[in-house]
């Protein structure tokens, strides 16, 4: 098989790897409706933000990072997807620990309710205000506190822009061991605190595993310092878990202990076709069998995901038409021996396609094809987007049950004027589906919710693979934790936030 090229591959300014989301959220008409506001309490009895309390931050402050100007809160109170609006009337933007446990304990003491905020890349509503809490922006925590070459370990604040830091790194031979499409805006505090999983979690795990310490002000205004950067540490209870995946409800995060990666020498791409979704998991068992010490993603989007991307974002894919056939596969491997990798991949992709799994593919060595081809996957949300209204969900499922819910939704869906994708991070067990309708429509909504909860939770899956809950799914948590756990979790809740400020609203339903 020859090695594909890749001619006349356009690429999408507005899903740029550099630019990340935020030119994205930009990019694109109002999409607000009322999926954001579906299943929403009353607010709660928080106390209004007054005179005295803006008299005190600006004295904290300076009145430059104690933003009150409409426009500039507009983008702090709408998430990415459009989906969810806030209406709070105060940005604040420390610049320090200090600064945040003085923000924290006053807004404790004044029953003020906040909302912790980094890149505002996320995709369940859990990063924007739901009325009126104050916003607490990361964006100015973002110093590269302390890197350790030889250990691998990067300390850094929470407002890191993960693409900036994977720079910072960079120099030293060394990776973060989490990719994201949003890595030009969001922050790894963020990252951390919704336990975002990403493109490279198949090869180098979770931030469960990565992150080694953390440094959290709790809602009283404590600071915890649990910043260890040791890889071996086992005196007592692994506190900092807690807060990773908390969604900024237990503890703002301010720094980061990391550890990093080495930077591979030799990294490959393959576009494949397949026939069938059953030949993409047997694709993906011949890659781990043949490629294990290499294979460092495998991502898979359906035709009709590639045709949205090809359809709104002008990109092209290497093979064409893309309707030849109804999967492809993405897959990367990373190593140190360019002769040696090259040579393995290509004798995958031979059997693969000896084997009848792949009916089609190309591969690709030369940063601009591989750059064009990440384009194809990570441009799907945002074309997607150029459809309408987008209804989102990230989900875990066992391999034998994980596409048959896209087939389930698209016959569910049949008659209503809407297009369902299927894509995702095939190697974790991770499907990505999105549902594009012209413009919000309830019925659609009935259609899905809780629809596509109950069809996971019955097929022992997961309503949020690496999204988070948010405000999303907060009703929905009891389809994947048993009662016992989630009395568990709201006292845990209590324990650490008993006044109830930090991001109210999200993850968890209050404890009757």
């Amino acid at each position: 098989m020859s090695r594909g090229t890749l001619s006349n591959l356009l690429m999408c300014v507005a899903a740029k790897r550099g630019l990340g989301f935020r030119w994205i959220f930009r990019s694109f008409g109002s999409n607000i409706s009322a999926q954001g506001q579906a299943a929403l309490t009353k607010r709660s009895d928080y106390a209004a933000v007054t005179a005295s309390d803006i008299s005190f931050f600006e004295g904290l402050l300076g009145k430059d990072r104690v933003v009150r100007d409409e426009e500039i809160l507009e983008r702090h109170n709408v998430d990415w997807t459009r989906a969810y609006r806030g209406q709070s009337k105060l940005l604040l933007r420390p610049r320090t620990t200090a600064e945040v446990s003085s923000i924290l304990r006053r807004c404790n003491d004044r029953h003020l309710a906040v909302v912790p905020q980094g890149g505002n890349t996320g995709l369940v509503g859990g990063g924007v205000p739901v009325y009126d809490e104050i916003v607490l922006s990361m964006e100015l925590m973002n110093r590269v506190v302390h890197l350790n070459p030889s250990s691998g370990v990067v300390v850094c604040e929470a407002g890191c822009i993960l693409e900036a830091l994977e720079n910072r790194i960079g120099s030293e031979g060394l990776m973060v061991p989490l990719d994201l499409g949003a890595r030009g805006s969001c922050h790894i505090g963020g990252n951390v605190a919704t336990n975002a999983g990403g493109l490279r979690l198949m090869r180098y795990g979770g931030l469960h595993g990565n992150v080694l310490g953390l440094e959290v002000v709790l809602a009283n205004g404590s600071v915890v310092d649990c910043l260890s950067t040791l890889r071996k540490d086992n005196v007592g209870y692994d506190v900092k878990q807690l807060f990773i995946g908390s969604e900024g409800t237990l503890g703002v995060i301010t720094k980061v202990a990391l550890q990093c990666v080495a930077r591979s020498s030799s990294v490959n791409l393959a576009f494949l076709g397949c026939v069938s979704f059953e030949f993409v998991y047997k694709t993906l068992r011949l890659a781990r069998n043949m490629l294990g010490e290499i294979i460092s993603a495998f991502e898979m989007m359906d035709c009709e995901s590639l045709k949205t991307v090809q359809r709104n974002l002008k990109l092209r894919s290497p093979i064409e038409p893309i309707t030849r056939f109804p999967f492809y596969v993405l897959m990367e491997t990373s190593g140190s021996n360019q002769k040696h990798d090259e040579e393995k991949i290509s004798a995958f992709v031979e059997s693969a396609m000896e084997d009848g799994c792949v009916g089609d593919g190309g591969l690709y060595s030369q940063t601009a094809q591989m750059r064009s081809l990440w384009e194809l996957r990570e441009g799907i949300p945002a074309a997607a987007l150029k459809d309408g209204y987008v209804f989102k969900y990230d989900l875990s499922l066992p391999p034998e049950s994980l596409y048959d819910i896209v087939c389930d939704l698209r016959s569910r869906l049949d008659g209503a004027d809407s297009l369902v994708k299927g894509f995702g991070h095939i190697g974790d067990g991770n499907i990505h589906i999105i549902v594009s309708t012209p413009n919000y429509d309830p019925e659609v909504h009935a259609l899905l919710e809780p629809y596509v909860f109950e069809w996971v939770s019955r097929n022992k899956g997961s309503i949020s693979a690496e999204h988070g809950v948010g405000q999303l799914k907060r009703n929905y948590v009891h389809f994947c934790r048993s009662n016992e756990t989630i009395q568990l979790m709201q006292g845990i809740k209590m324990h650490f936030d008993p006044r109830g400020i930090l991001n109210p609203y999200k993850v968890l339903s209050p404890a009757k």
